[in-house]
């Protein structure tokens, strides 16, 4: 035998080594081409800023939104979250390109009237996603994400919770002013009032009052009295941001519901004596969806984003999460239901709370189709949409609104509910 061939003998599965480990570098892309291009995307680093309407610390809208971004941190090693408080509409812009200046990349306005001015300024940066909180207002542009969660979902679970826990029959809610946002969530949970007054054979009525802004404590306290004492009112929830409705709610010993965040869980307001249960907005699904699309290079990213219990991440500690869900002292589902309630609650809408929210996660159902739309003929006129003229069916039963109708012509309270002065 040669000599030449004994080496080759010898050296073979070196040589077979060898050659695996080029190919290996090939496909993973360190020795260049097209891996190489997408190992550096999954490396590009990120700073998202948020503008916050409001102060942080105690609220549960900013809150929520400073929590999401936090997670959003926490689960990818180059993604650094920036933030500034209390943004009105005239330091939108300011901030958000000192912001820019100082490397955000991607800017998020956390409220619609705040967060609209960022379309003005999209087309100056190009490379820099814009996003802002939709309240009524749907427009965007290439760089400009508008996004909300599907929080009617999580509502509807809570009318059903509601709707069982009351024993007078009357239910409040301590309500901003009327708006598309609040006219959608809150037909959400009057659906599932009406759902659960229906499976028990009774009445319930569903009173809301309305303090003309989002955060006005002495008038939303005022209000929620007033619909404990006069209006009888045994279960209360509200769509503004004071404690003060939790406060009444916990003095005159009724069941409060709660909106945005798990403020026992979270926050260590109030306990599950007072809050039957709450339901908990996830921004971080949405914030997820932003960034992934912009560590890949998209130039036209995903513009409007409406996303619900079907839609999850998984955070840095391995929980899958949807965008929305009913959650109470850190609790998920039927158990975030209060301790102290579970019993009053049949066994009926225990069931039902437990298969609508399973198919919902799973996308199999929602209120908003299922359900006919019928006008009370009160609500928000709009420029080109006057109100509904009450008993008039704006959808039909079975047949699901687009995401643009639901989030930009949703302007009129569902029949049966009491609108006070």
């Amino acid at each position: 035998m040669s000599w030449a061939l004994r080496w080759r003998r010898r050296f073979a599965p070196l040589r077979i080594v060898v050659l695996l480990l080029l190919l290996i570098a090939l496909l993973t892309g360190s020795g260049g081409g097209v891996g190489s291009s997408a190992s550096a995307g999954a490396a590009k680093t990120v700073t998202l800023a948020v503008l916050h309407f409001s102060v942080i610390k105690g609220t549960t809208w900013s809150g929520a939104h400073h929590r999401a971004a936090q997670r959003i941190a926490q689960k990818y090693p180059n993604v650094k979250y920036v933030y500034r408080e209390e943004v009105g509409p005239d330091l939108t812009i300011p901030y958000a390109e000192e912001l820019i200046r100082q490397g955000a990349n991607i800017v998020v306005g956390n409220a619609e009237f705040m967060g609209l001015p960022l379309k003005d300024i999209a087309d100056k940066y190009p490379n820099v996603y814009f996003a802002s909180v939709v309240a009524s207002d749907v427009t965007t542009k290439r760089n400009f994400i508008r996004f909300f969660p599907r929080q009617y979902q999580a509502l509807y679970l809570e009318g059903l919770i509601a709707g069982a826990l009351t024993r007078t029959g009357n239910i409040g809610i301590v309500s901003a002013f009327p708006n598309i946002q609040v006219l959608r969530r809150t037909a959400g949970f009057y659906l599932g009032v009406q759902d659960a007054a229906k499976t028990l054979g009774k009445r319930v009525n569903v009173y809301v009052k309305y303090v003309g802004d989002w955060y006005k404590p002495a008038e939303e306290r005022e209000f929620a009295t007033t619909l404990v004492s006069q209006y009888k009112v045994d279960v209360i929830t509200q769509q503004t941001d004071s404690g003060s409705p939790l406060d009444v709610a916990q003095e005159r010993k009724i069941w409060f519901v709660g909106k945005d965040m798990d403020v026992v869980g979270f926050y260590g307001w109030s306990s599950t004596d007072t809050v039957g249960v709450s339901f908990d907005t996830r921004w971080e699904v949405l914030y997820d969806r932003m960034v992934k699309d912009f560590v890949a290079g998209n130039q036209n990213p995903r513009t409007l984003l409406y996303l619900g219990m079907k839609d999850t991440m998984t955070l840095a500690d391995g929980t899958v999460e949807p965008a929305v869900d009913i959650m109470n002292n850190m609790k998920v589902g039927a158990d975030a239901i209060s301790p102290k309630a579970r019993p009053l609650i049949p066994a009926s809408i225990l069931k039902l709370v437990t298969q609508r929210r399973a198919q919902m996660l799973k996308g199999q159902w929602d209120p908003f189709f299922e359900h006919a739309f019928v006008s009370n003929g009160t609500g928000l006129a709009l420029k080109d949409t006057p109100i509904p003229p009450k008993g008039t069916v704006v959808k039909k039963a079975r047949e699901m609104p687009s995401d643009t109708w639901l989030l930009g012509k949703f302007n009129f309270d569902l029949q049966g509910m009491t609108i006070l002065k």
